[in-house]
């Protein structure tokens, strides 16, 4: 598979499309990853990335999102932040700063008022019916990532061979108040460096916080690595090392791509769709699907889609 943008979750597909007709256009690779981000934010029926989010176990939607420039190193993001509506062009515009590019909860929003960042009231009718009907049942035991989908992931590359990545997530429903998962932690929910390539994950924060997943992916690729078997690789090893250590191993799976716009993804779940824009500027969706622990790259068919709970 070779193509110019690659995201998590069929959620992403008109994002991609219009990220494709971005680069497609003036070829600006920045404005495509934010802009293919900001559609599945400003998307209410997508319970688990910006409006609509559901809110933590106070009642409210706390955002994080990142941002990374594979040519500079320079990355950016915020964490445990309310009522920004996109918290990704903020995070894209931290990552050109050269200190205080992190930033968390009350400062990150006083920044963003500074910056004349659009703000909003995140929380939904339908994601507050859905709070107070689960408050009772959900506060206590481990939570697990949503069945089908939550953290929006994008990766793009232009023409030129640069390379960068954008993620954007609502994080756990009913999480404690401040709680920060892998998503904007540079080099575990996101990591680009445009002389190698990209590597993104979603899923369960905490434990891909413990694997750091996509930086091990991208140091993979720049060990020698095929970009799939540095996905397989980087994945596989640390759940053997999860594994030793407990008995519960949270649903994660990864995106990556090569600086030549190789793509790979793998998953523990049983099946992960992800979004592909295409070298021919199509776009299409694919399933990682896990079989016994090998990884397939398939086209969806029909019957797939029957039974697909998700986005």
């Amino acid at each position: 598979m070779k193509g110019y943008m690659v995201a998590t979750w069929k959620m992403a597909l008109e994002g991609i499309q219009e990220g494709m007709q971005i680069l497609n256009g003036n070829g600006n690779l920045h404005r495509a990853i934010v802009e293919a981000v900001k559609r599945v934010e400003d998307n209410e029926n997508f319970v688990s990335v910006g409006y609509g989010g559901l809110p933590n176990r106070e009642g409210y939607v706390e955002l994080d999102a990142a941002f990374m420039d594979g040519d500079t190193l320079g990355a950016g993001g915020v964490m445990a932040v309310q009522g920004i509506k996109n918290p990704i062009e903020l995070a894209c515009s931290l990552s050109r700063c050269s200190r205080n590019c992190f930033l968390a909860g009350k400062g990150a929003e006083e920044y963003a008022l500074s910056q004349g960042v659009e703000m909003q009231n995140l929380l939904t009718p339908n994601a507050m019916r859905r709070y107070e009907s689960s408050l009772k049942s959900n506060l206590k035991g481990d939570m697990d990532a949503y069945d089908g989908h939550d953290t929006v992931c994008v990766i793009g590359r232009n023409q030129s061979g640069s390379i960068a990545c954008g993620v954007s997530t609502s994080g756990l429903f009913l999480k404690h108040p401040g709680r920060v998962g892998d998503s904007p932690i540079i080099g575990s929910g996101f990591y680009a460096n445009s002389i190698i390539g990209s590597a993104a994950a979603t899923g369960v924060g905490e434990d891909i916080m413990k694997g750091c997943l996509a930086y091990s992916i991208v140091a993979s690729m720049g060990s020698g690595l095929s970009v799939q078997d540095a996905c397989e690789h980087a994945l596989n090893y640390h759940i053997v090392m999860l594994g030793k250590r407990r008995d519960k191993i949270g649903s994660m799976s990864v995106i990556a791509m090569d600086r030549n716009g190789n793509i790979g993804a793998a998953t523990n779940m049983k099946k992960f769709p992800f979004v592909i824009g295409n070298e021919d500027y199509t776009c299409s969706v694919m399933v990682a699907c896990n079989k016994d622990g090998k990884m397939i790259i398939e086209k969806p068919d029909e019957q797939f889609w029957v039974g697909y709970k998700g986005d």
